[in-house]
């Protein structure tokens, strides 16, 4: 990673309006999330913050309990700061913070990162285990809040 970048997990550096615009206009999984749920998520993960000198670039989130489990979320570089190992430094990052350590399972979902992720580790649920894996999903969440 390039020296002009950090990452950090400082809550007061995020720019809640850069990750509100990339999540609910350029993400493919979080279109129109309003600005108030993104601002909760944020205050109930541990979060990460890429900067170039104090403008953030990238995102990414953990939902966790600390102890057994942790769904990584949110994760993306902004367009004009891709192609320079950002996203891999992030993804080394988040493994290696002191609170997320000893964690029996990780889980994420993801559409078209599989080899960044791959790369370090993850692997896909094997079939064997997606007759245990359950969820409840409701995909137009966010259109019906923005109509109300």
């Amino acid at each position: 990673m390039h020296t002009q970048y950090h990452i950090s997990t400082d809550p007061a550096l995020i720019d809640l309006d850069l990750v509100h615009r990339f999540l609910s206009q350029e993400s493919y999984w979080a279109r129109q999330i309003p600005i108030s749920v993104v601002k909760r998520a944020i205050e109930h993960s541990l979060c990460f913050g890429v900067y170039a000198n104090k403008a953030q670039v990238g995102f990414a989130r953990v939902v966790t309990d600390y102890a057994t489990f942790a769904y990584l979320a949110d994760v993306f570089i902004i367009p004009e700061h891709r192609g320079q190992g950002l996203s891999k430094e992030l993804v080394k990052t988040i493994h290696a913070h002191p609170s997320l350590q000893g964690l029996r399972r990780w889980m994420l979902m993801t559409l078209d990162a599989h080899r960044l992720y791959e790369s370090y580790g993850w692997e896909r649920v094997p079939d064997a285990l997606a007759d245990r894996v359950m969820q409840r999903h409701d995909p137009d969440v966010y259109t019906r809040q923005a109509g109300e």
